[in-house]
């Protein structure tokens, strides 16, 4: 198993177990069951001393506090690793030990999304688990990066071209028929900002190994427009917010593309 599967296999694994638990989280609270455990933290409402949900909402609480603590524990065993193991890169340590330093304070904060439940909260709940992800995330890119080549970028540009009009689709921006901003509507959005942020950040990366040149503009911009396409759609169900999330998923777009066509021809 040590020989097969190594240190990039298990900040992988833990970057999977942290965005897992982002959309679950998104889940619970599009679907109201952030205090359908009645307020119980870390109990629900069922079960031998309230540990097991007792109907659909509290399970979607529920099983989004179960994927979390198999997140925690695989953020613990990622630094753990990366500070015991001498060939892994300090820069990588660092990035992991910080996302592990900020697990205890998004564990409070998910405790109290539940005994106040008051959108400050929620939404600092949230941009801590965005802070965590993104740790995680450069940290596996690095990890990562001898084996990623100009391929990988056009790719992840590619995937940012395709993904943004998705975004906008899915965004409350748009009536496309639909009354309502539905819960899976609210999740397959956020679940495609996440694959938007990993391509940008993926581009930027691999990009300034291996590009050079007036290419790599836009790839560095891409990462910060894609956090104000995050920011302003979590706001767009507001009015007075739609042109600022438009104006950023344009010019995100035209980053995407600009990108990928400058790294074609350096290619």
């Amino acid at each position: 198993m040590t020989d097969r599967f190594g240190y990039t296999h298990l900040l992988t694994t833990t970057l999977v177990l942290v965005a897992a638990t982002i959309l679950l989280g998104v889940a619970a609270k599009a679907t109201g069951s952030g205090l359908a455990c009645q307020a119980n933290w870390p109990q629900c409402d069922a079960g031998p001393y309230n540990l097991l949900p007792a109907n659909l909402p509290s399970f979607y609480e529920w099983f989004h506090r179960f994927v979390a603590m198999f997140a925690g524990f695989a953020i613990i065993g990622s630094a753990l690793a990366a500070w015991r193991l001498p060939d892994i890169d300090r820069r990588v340590t660092g990035l992991v030990v910080l996302g592990m330093l900020l697990t205890p304070v998004q564990v409070a904060l998910g405790r109290e999304t539940v005994t106040q439940y008051t959108m400050n909260i929620l939404s600092l709940h949230f941009w801590t688990a965005v802070t965590i992800f993104t740790l995680f995330l450069v940290a596996t890119v690095l990890v990562w990066a001898p084996r990623l080549t100009t391929t990988h970028v056009t790719g992840a540009l590619a995937l940012g071209i395709v993904a943004l009009p998705g975004h906008v689709i899915l965004s409350p921006v748009v009536d496309a028929g639909i009354e309502t901003y539905s819960p899976t509507m609210q999740l397959v959005q956020y679940a495609v900002t996440l694959a938007l942020l990993g391509a940008a950040i993926i581009a930027a990366m691999v990009g300034r190994r291996r590009i050079t040149g007036r290419a790599m503009t836009p790839l560095l911009v891409a990462p910060p427009l894609v956090v104000l396409v995050l920011f302003f759609g979590r706001q767009a169900v507001n009015p007075t917010l739609e042109l600022p999330y438009l104006a950023a998923t344009a010019a995100l777009f035209a980053t995407f593309v600009a990108g990928f066509v400058l790294t074609r021809r350096r290619g």
